[in-house]
């Protein structure tokens, strides 16, 4: 009897210690589990609030003690990026095939503006050799940046994709070094332009009326045959000339900022002087246009005072009237011998 009740009690002793045994063994696989299982949620919460931070441009800590190395991703590059593409390229397209498709249907409909009375014969002196040499210095850099800009800003679209890969490399390197060292000698240009040809290019009450008639050009309808008064420079050059002014002193300086190597510049000064160079050249590319329209085709006469310094009598007389008649009037006209 004793020996039946000791048996059991040594049974359910063991049972005991086999479960005791079996719960310290299982227990702490499981807070192990679990504590597992809390520190990577909570790694992940960690994560996401960190590549939320990287993606919202916030800065981190690092040992690097460059610009702004402490940003692993530049909210407003990201930005300025969207707004080049969206609206920057397609205003460089506007301005190239639109400007350009609307003065070709102008000429094709409307015709040049003839000389009234033909060619005098009489060449009388407009600019200088010096006037004509920054004129096409600055005419011929303006154009190489122009041309070199809009092959680095869009020409992955429409000239990459049918050349191959050696040879877009190649254009597009060659393309960003011309067009780097053509600002320099642009910038010089065009200040020479600008401080000798100022006092000429100031707005008068006449200049309104020459807007009015669209200066004389329109070969139909009420306005045929009108020649509005003009200095030396007319209306629609002045516009040009102010609007090469401040939008060629706007790509001048964001030009320098953007390739000066030693500025370091914040991202976001880049960013801005990128958008603020592109649609300056988007503007200048427009007028520029239609000033080639108007220098060339669209004005009998017009180019040629520009090549040679001389211009017809008949000319300045219809296109100049003011400043033909101030020229006679003080004695300093000078006919070509």
């Amino acid at each position: 009897m004793l020996n039946t009740s000791l048996n059991k009690s040594l049974q359910i002793l063991f049972a005991l210690l086999v479960l005791v045994i079996g719960i310290s063994l299982v227990m702490p696989n499981a807070y192990a589990a679990d504590d597992q299982s809390s520190k990577q949620q909570a790694a992940k919460t960690s994560d996401a609030d960190l590549w939320r931070a990287v993606k919202a441009g916030e800065p981190g800590y690092t040992t690097d003690t460059g610009l702004e190395a402490n940003v692993l991703i530049n909210k407003a590059g990201n930005e300025g990026k969207e707004l080049r593409n969206t609206y920057l390229k397609p205003a460089i397209v506007l301005a190239v095939l639109g400007v350009f498709s609307a003065f070709l249907v102008f000429y094709l409909v409307n015709g040049p503006s003839k000389l009234s009375h033909g060619f005098s014969g009489k060449l009388l002196e407009r600019w200088t050799k010096a006037d004509i040499l920054r004129h096409w210095i600055m005419a011929i850099t303006c154009l190489t940046l122009m041309l070199t800009g809009i092959f680095i800003m869009l020409g992955r679209h429409f000239i990459a994709p049918y050349v191959g890969e050696g040879l877009w490399a190649g254009i597009i390197a060659t393309s960003k070094f011309i067009h780097d060292w053509s600002g320099p000698i642009f910038i010089v240009s065009w200040l020479m332009c600008v401080i000798k040809w100022m006092p000429l290019q100031t707005f008068k009450l006449y200049d309104l009326k020459w807007f009015l008639v669209v200066g004389g050009y329109i070969n139909f309808g009420p306005f045929k045959g009108k020649h509005p008064d003009s200095g030396f420079a007319n209306a629609g050059e002045k516009m040009w000339f102010w609007t090469l002014v401040i939008f060629g002193l706007l790509l001048s300086i964001s030009g320098l900022m953007l390739v000066l190597p030693n500025l370091d510049l914040p991202r976001e000064a880049s960013i801005v002087a990128l958008l603020v160079h592109g649609v300056s050249a988007a503007v200048l590319i427009a007028f520029t246009i239609v000033h080639i329209w108007m220098a060339t085709v669209l004005s009998e006469g017009g180019m040629e005072s520009m090549v040679s310094g001389y211009c017809d009598e008949n000319w300045a007389i219809q296109h100049h009237n003011l400043w033909y008649d101030e020229i006679k009037a003080n004695g300093s006209l000078k006919y070509k011998k």
